[in-house]
């Protein structure tokens, strides 16, 4: 019977910053060597959003002694306009550099650790933990958009009471029918009798 083929390794397209060990060499040989596209490296992170949104990496890796007050900033904003997950291996192993750099959004923050053979594993915790990040992050948006959207329709419904003289259970099938009526959300209906109000209160 013929031996099972074994999986093969996934291969990612990874962007490398140089931010001071200067080590950016020797990992972009161990990530070549194990079947990966090192994308670009980069001298410093100032460029990071540009080179990300240009190169469009799988992974990024930041290579640091301790992390830079203007990398954890680029970093910061990468996280905020183009998110992506960030390993950063660093000889700094204060709590406060830890702490700074996953507030910043690095997925995994390693000490004293870079080794050819952990960087597959690294890289594979970094994008779950980046997945998990982003899954928080689109229901937190959701739960503050359905929070937005019923005080909307919360206020549209005090208009209709206090201007057509209709209970709150009248306001509300009053929406709930221009909303069937138009093909459009209650929020929608909603916002569009608060823009009338305020229109006619001008």
């Amino acid at each position: 019977m013929p031996n099972a083929a074994l999986p093969s390794t996934p291969s990612l397209r990874v962007l490398l910053v140089d931010d001071g060990a200067h080590r950016v060499r020797h990992i972009a040989e161990a990530l070549i060597q194990q079947g990966h596209v090192v994308v670009g490296v980069l001298a410093e992170a100032t460029r990071i959003h540009d080179a990300v949104q240009s190169m469009r990496p799988d992974v990024v890796i930041v290579d640091a002694e301790s992390p830079t007050r203007d990398t954890l900033e680029n970093l910061a904003l990468l996280n905020e306009r183009a998110p992506r997950p960030v390993v950063m291996f660093a000889e700094d192993e204060a709590g406060e550099a830890m702490r700074a750099a996953l507030k910043a959004g690095v997925s995994a923050y390693v000490v004293a650790g870079l080794s050819p053979q952990r960087l597959l594993p690294v890289m594979q915790v970094a994008q779950a933990r980046f997945e998990q990040e982003q899954a928080l992050r689109t229901e937190l948006a959701e739960a503050r958009s359905g929070a937005g959207q019923r005080k909307k329709v919360d206020e549209a419904k005090r208009i209709l009471m206090a201007q057509l003289r209709l209970s709150e259970p009248e306001a509300h099938k009053r929406l709930q029918k221009l909303a069937m009526d138009r093909g459009v959300t209650a929020a929608v209906v909603a916002q569009q009798v608060i823009d009338a109000h305020q229109l006619l209160q001008g």
